[in-house]
């Protein structure tokens, strides 16, 4: 007796083990994504330049290179408090759970108890048996019992959800990778538009100067009637023109600290204090480090991204393919039933003897379908095509971004050189201009003609500087640079995060270890344990 009993329980061991060891060891429909070929330059145009550099470099901090507090004051500061980047964190915690969700339905997709009690009553007229004719009865009847069904994952439907998942929260993770690389640069710009605009509001007011004077000895000639009105008027109007620029120039500087305020997480608001620091454009370094093309598909977030999206998709066609194949289902019911009919008691329910077990496997295969199967599987394949074609887009425009900064940059610098020595021409052509005048050997045409080209190759000057900043800007952007600051971090403030945790059952899945992972992991399609 004895042995039978363990035969039985070793026979039913092993029935929950065979399919358990198909679904881990079966095979998996679908294809198994490979990353795309990808036109890669060789090396980049202005590889023959001293001032580029292929060597490697980390872009971890790259706003660095321009030595200047207040913008990494500003940086740290956006990093904490901007809401767009906050908002890219929630969505890589929700990938993350969707992911939780993925890996429970590896496991026994059904599963539930049950319970329940009924009464019944029978009248005199519905009874016909001639034992219980002309009597009624009554009798109560509860059950109590569980049921679950699992279908193995023979030809890996669900490994494949597992592994389109996992891409999924990946990707997602990379677009906050891409938003965190693209906040840096944007708060560099902005932040560099505003001293373009400080420095050329000074440029402005430095000439007024200049130009009052002017207008000062054309009143004093054209008092002695030395010169005539013409000149007094032509001096008031270059005058007036210069001041007229100052209020465009003041519109430019708070436009770019109303959007710097947002990006730092605020209302658009006085920022005298968070700008305090070091006037005048940040300065670049005349060399930049640009490695070289291939490392752009390891470093640029959005490449990334667009390779785990084609991932994610690619084990979707596995999925779709799975429902071409039968799938066998284990079922499972347990039950307690009982009764007070009769000789029987409501307490029996306890009894083994009350027991009602139903096991057994069912086969579903959905052999008429009308192409629908095999049409998802079509669409579901041709939509991993655009999204190949998609990420091999993404590494060409990824290559011209950084080829057209990186020429900018450079030719920035030649035209800074060339106008720094214009500027010097140009404030010498004043003095000059100014004496002679003076003196009644030229009119006022030549003072006039030499302000107005110094005030010009002042105000390009200042500007091809900002252009050389907000170009060394693009060259990191276009590298991918900034986001490695997010590593082992948390993705969203600790308060937001306190705040789900009180609405929200989250268990473990908002520590950082659980989403915040490596941009070198790979997706995967082995099965966990469930996020309970």
């Amino acid at each position: 007796m004895n042995l039978t009993r363990r035969w039985k329980r070793r026979g039913f061991g092993v029935i929950l083990l065979v399919p358990s060891l198909l679904a881990f060891g079966g095979c998996m429909v679908g294809p198994d994504f490979q990353r795309p070929k990808a036109m890669v330059s060789a090396k980049w145009l202005e590889n023959g330049d001293p001032r580029v550099s292929t060597g490697s470099a980390t872009y971890r901090d790259w706003w660095k290179a321009f030595n200047d507090p207040v913008l990494d004051r500003l940086i740290q500061r956006a990093y904490r408090e901007n809401l767009t980047l906050q908002g890219a964190g929630v969505r890589v915690l929700q990938a993350r759970a969707q992911f939780g969700i993925a890996i429970g339905e590896f496991y026994p997709q059904t599963q539930q108890a049950f319970g329940s009690v009924q009464y019944y009553r029978t009248s005199d007229r519905a009874i016909t048996g001639a034992a219980f004719q002309g009597s009624s009865f009554t009798y109560w009847q509860p059950q109590i019992g569980a049921q679950a069904s699992w279908e193995p994952d023979f030809w890996g439907k669900f490994r494949r959800g597992i592994e389109s998942a996992d891409a999924t929260l990946l990707s997602t993770l990379a677009d906050y990778d891409n938003t965190l690389v693209t906040l840096t640069a944007d708060v560099a710009n902005s932040y560099i538009t505003i001293r373009i605009a400080e420095e050329r509001i000074q440029i402005a007011r430095e000439n007024v100067k200049t130009q009052e004077e002017s207008l000062k000895i054309a009143e004093a000639r054209f008092k002695y009637g030395t010169v005539t009105q013409l000149d007094l008027e032509q001096a008031r109007t270059a005058l007036l023109n210069t001041l007229a620029s100052v209020p465009t120039l003041e519109t430019q500087r708070r436009q770019a600290q109303d959007a710097l305020s947002v990006l730092l997480g605020m209302p658009p608001s006085e920022m005298t204090d968070l700008l305090k620091g070091p006037p005048g454009i940040p300065v670049s370094p005349r060399q930049v480090i640009v490695g070289i093309p291939a490392d752009l598909l390891r470093r640029r977030p959005d490449i990334r991204g667009a390779e785990l999206q084609a991932a994610a998709q690619s084990a979707q066609i596995g999925v779709a393919k799975a429902e071409l194949f039968p799938a066998l289902t284990l079922v499972g019911n347990v039950s307690l039933l009982s009764t007070n009919l009769g000789t029987f008691k409501l307490s029996d329910i306890w009894s083994w003897g009350s027991r009602s077990i139903q096991v057994g496997p069912t086969l579903q295969w959905n052999i008429f379908n009308y192409g629908q199967i095999t049409n998802n599987v079509r669409a579901q394949d041709a939509h991993f095509q655009q999204l190949l074609i998609a990420y091999q887009n993404a590494v060409l425009a990824a290559q011209q971004d950084v080829e057209d900064n990186l020429v900018a940059f450079l030719q920035a610098q030649e035209r800074a050189d060339l106008l720094a020595q214009s500027v010097t021409s140009a404030k010498a052509a004043v003095r000059i201009a100014m004496l002679q005048y003076q003196q009644g050997v030229v009119d006022f045409t030549t003072v006039l003609t030499a302000q107005q080209a110094l005030l010009s190759q002042q105000d390009s000057l200042a500007s091809t500087l900002g252009t050389i900043a907000t170009s060394l800007v693009g060259v990191y952007r276009a590298l991918g640079g900034g986001w490695e600051v997010r590593e082992g971090q948390e993705l969203v403030p600790s308060e937001i995060t306190a705040e789900m945790r009180r609405r929200t059952n989250w268990g473990q899945l908002l520590a950082p270890s659980t989403y915040n992972l490596p941009a070198s992991r790979q997706p995967e399609s082995a099965p966990q344990l469930p996020d309970w």
